[in-house]
This record gives C-alpha cells, sequence and structure tokens, in this order.
C-alpha cells in the first residue's frame, strides 16, 4: 500500500514556503518580461520591414527549438565567462522570459494578423504613426482574441519554472530535491505537484473569466 507520510513538512515547511515564494516571484518577473519582448518580436515579424522580419524570425526558430535547460545553463555558466555575473534568481527570471517569449510572439502575431487590415488603414489615416496605430488600435483587439492560448503559455512558463532546480534556484522543486534525498520521494514530489496547482489552477480560472467576460461585453 502507498504510504504518504507528510512528517517532513514538520522541518521542511519554511523551505517550501520561501520556494513557494521564489517560484511565484520568478514566474511574475518572467511573465512580465516575456509578454514585452514577445509584443515587440511579433510586432517585428509582420512590420513589413525586412530587417525587422527576419530578426524576429530568427529569434523565434532559435528559441522555440533549442532547450529550455540549455538557455538556463547559458545564462548560468556562460555569462560569468563574458564577465557577466547575474544572481540565481535573475538567471532563471530571463532564461523563461526569453524562452517563454518566443511563444508568445508566435500567439500574439496570431492575434494580430486575425484583426481586420481596415482597422490598421484606418488607424494611419486618422494621422496614427504604425506604432501608435498598433499600440491603440491593433494590439488591444488582438489580445482580446489570444486569451486563452495566451493563458497556456503563462501556465507553461511557471510548469517551467521548475528547471531552475538544475542551477539550485531556490524554487519549489528545488526544494522537493534536497529534501526527497533523505527521505521518500513519493510524497515530497506530490506535495511539490500541489503548490504548482495551487498557483496555476488560479491563473487557469483567472484565463477562463476573462475570456467569458470579454466574449459577453466585446470589452
Amino acid at each position: 500500500m502507498l504510504d504518504l507520510d507528510f512528517d517532513f513538512l514538520e522541518y521542511s515547511g519554511d523551505d517550501f514556503v520561501d520556494g513557494f515564494l521564489t517560484t511565484f516571484q520568478v514566474s511574475v518577473v518572467a511573465l512580465v518580461l516575456a509578454l514585452a519582448l514577445g509584443t515587440v518580436i511579433a510586432v517585428f515579424r509582420i512590420s513589413g520591414a525586412k530587417t525587422l522580419e527576419a530578426f524576429g524570425t530568427a529569434y523565434v526558430e532559435f528559441i522555440r527549438n533549442t532547450p529550455l535547460v540549455i538557455q538556463i545553463f547559458f545564462f548560468y555558466a556562460g555569462l560569468p565567462s563574458l564577465g557577466i555575473n547575474l544572481p540565481t534568481f535573475w538567471v532563471g527570471s530571463l532564461g523563461l522570459a526569453i524562452y517563454t517569449s518566443a511563444f508568445i510572439a508566435e500567439v500574439i502575431r496570431a492575434g494580430i494578423q486575425a484583426v481586420p487590415k481596415g482597422q490598421m488603414e484606418a488607424a494611419r489615416s486618422s494621422g496614427l504613426s504604425y506604432v501608435q496605430a498598433m499600440w491603440y488600435v491593433i494590439l488591444p483587439q488582438a489580445f482580446k482574441l489570444i486569451i486563452p492560448p495566451l493563458g497556456n503559455q503563462f501556465i507553461n512558463l511557471v510548469k517551467n519554472s521548475s528547471v531552475l532546480a538544475i542551477i539550485a534556484g531556490g524554487d519549489i522543486m528545488y526544494v522537493g530535491d534536497v529534501v526527497g534525498a533523505e527521505i521518500d520521494i513519493t510524497p515530497v514530489y506530490l506535495f511539490v505537484a500541489l503548490l504548482y496547482l495551487a498557483m496555476t489552477i488560479p491563473l487557469s480560472l483567472l484565463v477562463n473569466f476573462l475570456e467569458r467576460r470579454w466574449a459577453r461585453t466585446g470589452a
């Protein structure tokens, strides 16, 4: 019979609280950075400028087709060799942000292309620059259309934050690895999974709420 003994929380509960907070903070920082960078890359890809389009395409293809672990190790071990030393928190945040931004860029690009072309033409004819038209007219409509896939990328980011464990990032997974090295790992990793669910389920519910509300109001 499976024995689920959670007595380890008596001496490691504070460590898991710290790991939860670290995972949450890294996820929030990475999410904001990924959304900003992904938006820029998406605009590059549909800008009509060959240089920007080429850069955006190369960025997306390179980032999406290389493992996240390799990218994290580059920031962790590669940057110090260039004289750039970052705290582990920022290594994880930047690694996750850059990796996720490539996927977000494709989601946003699809949303922009789904907006009728006449919207851009009308915005430009009213005197707005390309950047202003994109910011005030196109992107608000595009984000309304891409809430579900964008929310999925946010949830994936939270789950992918477990990669910080390989660089001793102090996240939930790292704490689980440390605690599980001394006792039966089954209840430890089950508890780790529950902690991730405590973040991803509310995020999923929020995405569903926004999708229903925007579909109802058209706001």
